[in-house]
């Protein structure tokens, strides 16, 4: 990763250093309370007034987005579902949606499961009003976003995937994550994105694959993005990326390859770097 791209001699380069700037929302762009602070939406508009894209990357699929894009008035592309799904706000649509290969994560629990017991399941369905179903044992954090319960494990591939996420009783999320990796990553990508979160997702599939795909779409190159995240599924996010800037609550291991740390997501950190690029 690099610092702000530089523009050619000679011509004019936008005003803003990045003509893309791409957040995560859980733990970044989003305060505590799932609201966007009034200081990060007052400097992401001007970013954008001062040449800049901002584009929303998250794990959550475009039905648990949605209301959230509506609320902040974004009209424009949207990564969604860990990069499965390119969603167009203003259009209400899907531009492209990657699914899972469900005889393929059907091996992978069953090898997972081999290795450490039981685990407690969900999965997220594809489309624009995807269903989040939720298996026995599976703790799901709280809020206003609805699941779909069930308890036949046949109801799980009776329909299209993006992802599945998995819990175990007594591992936490980055042991699960490191088995799961160990036992099938050669079937699915696994990937934490937050707490009690670790997904199973189609082989190869990360934000950057996701992001890379929008970015295109707008004209734009990964020299001259800069990307905000908080968790270890924003790592290929950053790779990607000219310059990744990891929040202060942010885990250990996205901290460990950011170009910079900023303010916690409860302390406007998305803003503070931002304010300091604007001309």
């Amino acid at each position: 990763m690099s610092t702000a791209p530089a523009a050619p001699t000679g011509t004019a380069g936008p005003a803003f250093p990045y003509p893309l700037v791409a957040t995560d929302l859980d733990g970044t762009l989003l305060s505590p309370d799932d609201t966007v602070s009034a200081r990060t939406r007052d400097a992401l508009v001007a970013a954008t007034a001062a040449g800049a894209a901002h584009i929303v990357v998250t794990g959550r699929s475009v039905a648990w987005t949605r209301h959230i894009l509506d609320d902040l008035g974004y009209r424009g592309i949207a990564v969604c579902g860990q990069g499965a799904q390119v969603y167009h706000a203003g259009e209400h649509r899907l531009l492209t949606s990657v699914t899972l290969d469900r005889q393929l994560a059907g091996l992978a629990l069953a090898k997972i499961e081999a290795e450490v017991g039981p685990l407690a399941l969900a999965a997220s369905r594809d489309g624009l009003d995807g269903e989040v179903l939720v298996g026995p044992g599976y703790a799901v954090q709280e809020g206003p976003l609805p699941v779909v319960p069930f308890t036949d494990v046949a109801d799980l591939w009776a329909a299209p995937l993006n992802k599945v996420y998995v819990q175990h009783p007594g591992l936490g999320d980055d042991a699960l994550a490191a088995v799961a990796r160990e036992t099938a990553g050669d079937l699915v990508g696994v990937t934490m994105a937050g707490e009690g979160i670790v997904e199973l997702l189609p082989l190869g599939l990360t934000k950057a694959t996701g992001l890379s795909i929008a970015a295109r779409r707008l004209g734009v190159k990964a020299a001259g993005t800069i990307a905000f995240g908080d968790m270890p599924n924003d790592i290929p996010m950053f790779a990607w990326a000219a310059h990744g800037v990891a929040m202060a609550n942010a885990h250990e291991d996205l901290k460990a390859v950011a170009d910079e740390v900023t303010s916690s997501n409860e302390e406007d950190g998305i803003a503070v770097v931002l304010e300091r690029l604007l001309p």
